[in-house]
C-alpha cells in the first residue's frame, strides 16, 4: 500500500498548520513512505554517499563542509538523515557523525543499511525544532533536504542548530529552491507554468477524511531563509544554486532536465556560527 492509502489521504488543503500537527503528519508520512521512497530513490542517493540534491552535487566534489581536513575527527550532526547515506559517507571520511530523524521507519532502514554496509553510525529519533543535545556539541551540521522544508518553525531549527554548534562550526542545508513554490510538482511541460504566488506562504497540506494533515510542506522565500539564519545568530557565507549538469537525464520527482535547464531546483545555504 502507498503512504496515501495507509494514511487515508483524500485530498489537498491550503491552510495554516501549527508545529504539533506538522510534526505528527511528517512522522506518520515518512514512517509510511520510507520503504517506497527508498525503493524509488535508494539507487540515486546510494548506501554511503553524500549527495546534496537531485542535480547530483556530491560533497566529495563541493567541499561545502570544509573538505577532508575539516571532516577528519569532526563531530557532525546530520539533521533529517532519512536512511543516513550522508552520515555513513561522513564516517568513511574520518568524521564522527550522528544521524537524526523524526521517522522511526526511516531510521529502521538506516540501521539495516548500517549493518549491510558495515558502516554504523549513532541514530537518534527526534524533531529538528528540539534537538536533544547539549550546547556546543558538534563541529559541523548538515541537512540534504531533511527536516527544514517540513517544519512549521524553521527559525527554531536554525536556533537549535546554532545552539549545538561550537563556535566556528558550519551549518549547511539544502532545500527546494523557493521559486519552485510557484510551479506544480510536474517534471514535464505542465511544470513550466506559474500556478501560484511566490509570496503565498500558506503550507501545502494533504488531508484525510477528517481534515487532519497527512503530509505538510512549508514555504519560505529566499529572504525568509536568510532572515531565519541571521535571527539565529549565524553568518550566511553562500547560497549555492546547483545547475543541472549537461547530459544528466535523471527525473526525480519534480526535478528533470527540462526544468533544470530553465530555473534552479535546489538552494543550499552555507552558514557558520561566529
Amino acid at each position: 500500500m502507498s503512504a496515501e492509502e495507509i494514511l487515508g489521504t483524500t485530498g489537498v488543503a491550503r491552510r495554516a498548520v501549527g508545529a504539533a500537527e506538522s510534526e505528527r503528519a511528517s512522522r506518520a508520512w515518512w514512517d509510511a513512505d520510507a520503504g517506497d521512497y527508498l525503493a524509488e530513490h535508494g539507487a540515486d542517493i546510494g548506501d554511503a554517499d553524500f549527495i546534496w540534491c537531485p542535480e547530483g552535487l556530491r560533497e566529495a566534489d563541493a567541499d561545502l563542509l570544509g573538505g577532508p581536513a575539516a571532516l577528519r575527527g569532526a563531530r557532525v550532526l546530520e539533521v533529517g538523515c532519512g536512511s543516513a547515506p550522508c552520515a555513513r559517507w561522513l564516517a568513511t571520511q574520518g568524521a564522527l557523525p550522528v544521524a537524526l530523524d523524526l521517522s522511526r521507519g526511516m531510521l529502521r532502514h538506516a540501521a539495516a543499511l548500517g549493518d549491510a554496509t558495515g558502516i554504523t553510525v549513532p541514530l537518534v529519533q527526534a524533531g529538528a525544532e528540539r534537538l536533544p543535545f547539549a550546547d556546543a556539541s558538534f563541529d559541523l551540521a548538515c541537512s540534504a533536504f531533511g527536516a527544514v522544508p517540513f517544519v512549521a518553525e524553521p527559525r527554531q531549527v536554525m536556533r537549535e542548530v546554532a545552539r549545538v554548534l561550537r563556535p566556528g562550526g558550519r551549518w549547511v542545508f539544502a532545500v527546494n529552491h523557493p521559486m519552485r513554490w510557484m510551479f506544480s510538482d510536474d517534471p514535464g511541460p505542465d511544470g513550466l507554468t506559474v500556478t501560484q504566488s511566490y509570496f503565498d506562504r500558506t503550507p501545502y497540506v494533504e488531508v484525510d477524511a477528517t481534515g487532519a494533515a497527512t503530509y505538510v510542506e512549508h514555504h519560505r522565500t529566499i529572504g525568509d531563509r536568510v532572515r531565519d539564519v541571521v535571527a539565529a545568530g549565524l553568518v550566511l557565507t553562500d547560497i549555492v544554486e546547483p545547475e543541472w549538469p549537461e547530459g544528466r537525464e535523471t527525473v526525480w520527482g519534480q526535478w528533470s532536465p527540462l526544468r533544470g535547464a530553465l530555473f534552479p531546483g535546489t538552494a543550499i545555504f552555507c552558514t557558520r556560527r561566529p
